[in-house]
C-alpha cells in the first residue's frame, strides 16, 4: 500500500534545483521502493545529452532497471516535482508503476489528467500496461516557483530566434480541395 510522505517530495524537488543549475528545465524525480527507500533519482537532461527524451523519470528508470527488475515498479511509487507528460506517463504504465505523486500539473503536455489521463484511461490497458493512480498539487507553490524561475531567465541552450521581418499577413485564402469539402 502507497503512503505520501512529503520528505520525498522534498527530495524531488533537490533534484529539480540541480536541473535549474545545469540550465534544463527544472523538473525532478525520486523513485521510492516500500515507502522508504529511494532507488534512484532523476533530474531532466535533455539539453546535457542533446536528446529530447531524457527526461527525470526516464532518467531514473534506465538508473533502475541497470540493478533491479522491472518488477521492482509494483512496489514503487514516483515523487516527481511536475506531472509526467504523455510521454513519461506511457513509459510509467509499461513498468507498472504502484504510485504517482507530483507537485503542479503540466498544462501543455500532462498525461496524469491536466492533458491526457494516460495514467488511468482503461482503452490503454493490456498485459504489459495498467493503469495507476495518481495525484497532485504536494508543494505545489514550490514547484512553480522553479519553473517560473526558470522560464524569466534566458535560456542560453534555446535556438536563435528568427527576426520576423518582411512578413506579410496574407488575407487570401485559398479554396478547399474538392476531396476534402464536407458533404
Amino acid at each position: 500500500m502507497s503512503i505520501y510522505n512529503e520528505r520525498f517530495i522534498r527530495e524531488a524537488l533537490k533534484v529539480a534545483q540541480e536541473a535549474y543549475d545545469q540550465k534544463e528545465v527544472p523538473v525532478g524525480c525520486v523513485f521510492v521502493k516500500d515507502n522508504q527507500e529511494i532507488l534512484a533519482h532523476g533530474r531532466n537532461k535533455p539539453n546535457e545529452t542533446c536528446n529530447a527524451t531524457r527526461h527525470a523519470e526516464i532518467e531514473a528508470i534506465d538508473e533502475i532497471l541497470r540493478d533491479h527488475p522491472i518488477e521492482v515498479f509494483q512496489s514503487t511509487d514516483l515523487y516527481v516535482t511536475v506531472e509526467p507528460c504523455v510521454m513519461c506517463a506511457s513509459a510509467l504504465r509499461q513498468i507498472g508503476i504502484r504510485q504517482v505523486y507530483f507537485g503542479c500539473g503540466n498544462d501543455k503536455f500532462g498525461g496524469n489528467g491536466s492533458v491526457f489521463d494516460i495514467h488511468s484511461d482503461p482503452r490503454l490497458s493490456n498485459k504489459t500496461s495498467q493503469s495507476y493512480p495518481s495525484q497532485g498539487g504536494f508543494l505545489y507553490e514550490e514547484a512553480v516557483m522553479l519553473l517560473r524561475k526558470f522560464y524569466v531567465r534566458e535560456n542560453t541552450n534555446a535556438p536563435v530566434p528568427k527576426k520576423k521581418t518582411r512578413r506579410i499577413l496574407k488575407t487570401d485564402v485559398p479554396a478547399l480541395s474538392p476531396h476534402l469539402t464536407p458533404s
